[in-house]
């Protein structure tokens, strides 16, 4: 700092405001500065600097399983929506979701100094109390069902699985079959009972439920089975790469989409709209829901803690080829 001082013909105070980018510098001045930052390689401590604030300007993000399409998203979504706050993201995936794995996941954030946590979690575990968070972190959690313990932002999950089963009854269909994700999946839950519930609503026949693991080949396997139920002309599935492994097991048994089964998906993946037919889905705001998360980690840290309770991001229908009018 006195080396860029001395080029720029400034005080060492000056130069520490405008790496900081505080006010009450000059234009002129703060060009001055820079220059002579870039000609000397200057870059500011942020270990130093960090001390000196208080904070670290990073978030810790842990993770169940990096193995889903919707996991990926999230976090992807937190990444760009921390960095365009000026936050870092550090990660830090947990093979095995016990209270022991948490508890030395954040003592290791801890370690690697970080701000606050986003916690990623698909599976069942805060809303059974199978795992509690330590006490005095600031958290959102994202993916649970732990509203009333913790700080959650959530896809509408039970609203967009109702979306897909209207749209397919009013389509024509005496009912729909539901290929779910599995068993231990929060996501999965909230999708099979709103399927589930909306079939009873409208007075319609609950066919069995058939489970998948969101994978594209469970997927396939169930297609196989579906596919020799005379009475199925409607399937609802849980997520798209799920749908995909579906199609093609339709195919390969000649049952045609949609003109003898609809098939209406979950997620809305990019790939979606290039399966053959084009994927009808439900549409998940990844973005939104990283944003979220990052503007309540953030907006605790700034309160020292908020109110509990969830946000529900609202999916969409997206309508393409792959469902059609029931044919008689």
């Amino acid at each position: 700092m006195a080396d860029v001082a001395q080029l720029a013909g400034v005080s060492s105070q000056t130069v520490s405001r405008v790496s900081n980018g505080f006010p009450g510098v000059t234009e002129d001045t703060r060009r001055q500065v820079l220059a002579a930052m870039r000609e000397l390689g200057y870059r500011p401590n942020s270990a130093a600097r960090a001390l000196r604030r208080g904070e670290f300007r990073t978030l810790g993000v842990i993770t169940f399983s990096l193995s889903t399409m919707g996991n990926i998203r999230t976090l992807e979504a937190i990444a760009t929506s921390a960095a365009q706050h000026g936050y870092a993201v550090t990660l830090l995936p947990v093979a095995v979701p016990t209270q022991d794995e948490v508890n030395g996941a954040f003592s290791r954030l801890g370690e690697l100094a970080v701000d606050a946590v986003i916690v990623i979690m698909e599976i069942h575990l805060l809303d059974a109390a199978t795992v509690s968070l330590p006490p005095g972190v600031q958290v959102v959690v994202a993916d649970s069902d732990a509203g009333d313990r913790y700080t959650v932002v959530d896809t509408d999950q039970a609203g967009g699985a109702r979306d897909a089963v209207r749209h397919l009854l009013d389509l024509g269909h005496d009912t729909v079959w539901h290929l779910a994700g599995p068993e231990g999946s929060f996501a999965a839950q909230r999708r099979a009972n709103a399927w589930r519930d909306t079939l009873r609503a409208a007075g319609r026949v609950t066919p069995p439920l058939v489970r998948g693991d969101w994978s594209a080949e469970s997927g396939y396997r169930a297609g196989l089975r579906l596919a020799d139920e005379p009475d199925c002309t409607a399937v609802f599935t849980a997520n798209d790469q799920m749908a995909l492994g579906l199609l093609r097991a339709l195919h390969e048994r000649g049952r045609r989409v949609p003109d003898d089964i609809s098939v209406i998906g979950f997620d809305d993946i990019p790939e979606s709209a290039s399966f053959l037919p084009p994927l009808t889905t439900i549409h998940q705001d990844f973005a939104q829901v990283g944003r979220l998360c990052v503007e309540g980690v953030l907006d605790k840290m700034r309160r020292d803690g908020a109110e509990h309770g969830t946000t529900l991001v609202p999916t969409r229908l997206v309508r393409r080829e792959s469902t059609g009018v029931r044919r008689r």
